[in-house]
């Protein structure tokens, strides 16, 4: 086991480090993440529409690439976008799970973000709490809300800053019970960077809603039919991703994340360890290291490739062809 300095990696925000938790928290939120995932899938199984097997994964690889971009924001800290509501509003709150936790497994084994024994805590905290709570927020606010497109963006936007908060206070709340810090200083510290990170998640999970609703309005409804083909969306949507990994990425704020702020502040970063080895650790490809925004690009794409091939192999081998369409 080495010891490691916690600092800033290009995804970041939440992922917990080896260190920071102790085991008899790391297994509760592990076995907790565990009934999490479990009941995703059972859901996607008797749910999802065959058709939407291969949005899936391109969901899974959009996230990818999004969690790549980290953005500044006040107290000299950078947030990036976690991406469980977006992938609740597309395709339902179950694939979010699905989606999110491939993503995480990916980020953790392959690039080294976020600690092997933490790795359900992480789930737990990203992969179900925050689409769990994001969900319950937007479907609340959709149905009393008075509809159309401004409405679903609002109740987007602010259930995306909730799932964020809801993700940070879970955080914490693994931290304080570890010892890591106090009770009284973990929660207001996480939960009041993520209320600034979350306003960056609200943003541009509208954003990115609007433009899904105008292409695809149907996804948006839960129907399964539109004016532009699930072909003709995987290829926007695969364009979209390679231009976020070649344009976006390699100019992302190297600021410190939201909980590498609070570990910093609260002195208890040093605690971090380094548990495993990861080919692509810092997303970063050693072979081009001489050219660092062209080693970042290449360890994008192969994540982002990485992760929409698992997505969607999990989630082709849980969906039967012979399978209806149905509404999530």
């Amino acid at each position: 086991m080495q010891k490691s300095e916690f600092s800033h990696t290009r995804a970041g925000n939440m992922h917990i480090p080896d260190g920071f938790i102790d085991l008899r928290t790391a297994a509760a939120a592990a076995v907790l993440a565990g009934v999490g995932i479990a009941i995703a899938l059972r859901d996607v199984r008797r749910r999802l529409p065959p058709r939407r097997v291969p949005l899936i994964g391109l969901a899974a690889a959009f996230v990818f690439a999004a969690q790549m971009l980290n953005f500044p924001v006040a107290a000299g800290t950078s947030g990036h976008l976690i991406g469980a509501v977006l992938v609740c509003v597309l395709l339902g709150p179950a694939a979010a799970v699905v989606v999110m936790t491939t993503v995480l497994v990916l980020q953790c084994l392959m690039f080294a973000d976020g600690g092997v024994t933490a790795l359900g805590a992480n789930i737990l905290n990203m992969g179900v709490i925050a689409p769990t709570a994001g969900y319950a927020v937007y479907s609340a606010l959709r149905r009393i809300g008075p509809g159309g497109l401004r409405s679903v963006l609002l109740a987007a936007g602010f259930a995306a800053w909730c799932s964020t908060l809801a993700a940070a206070l879970a955080c914490a709340v693994q931290l304080a019970a570890s010892g890591a810090a106090p009770w009284n200083l973990a929660l207001p510290a996480m939960g009041g960077v993520h209320m600034l990170i979350g306003l960056g998640e609200a943003v541009i999970t509208m954003l990115v809603v609007a433009v899904v609703a105008r292409a695809r309005p149907e996804l948006i409804d839960g129907t399964d039919s539109g004016p532009m083909s699930h072909g003709a969306l995987l290829a926007y949507g695969s364009l979209a991703t390679l231009a976020l990994l070649v344009f976006v990425a390699p100019v992302a704020s190297s600021l410190p994340d939201g909980l590498g702020w609070v570990a910093g502040r609260l002195a208890f970063a040093q605690q971090a360890t380094t548990l495993q080895a990861a080919p692509l650790d810092g997303y970063s490809l050693d072979v081009v290291a001489a050219s660092p925004g062209m080693a970042t690009v290449l360890a994008g794409l192969i994540g982002a490739a990485v992760a929409f091939a698992v997505a969607w192999l999990v989630a082709r081998a849980l969906t039967p062809a012979s399978r209806s369409p149905a509404t999530r």
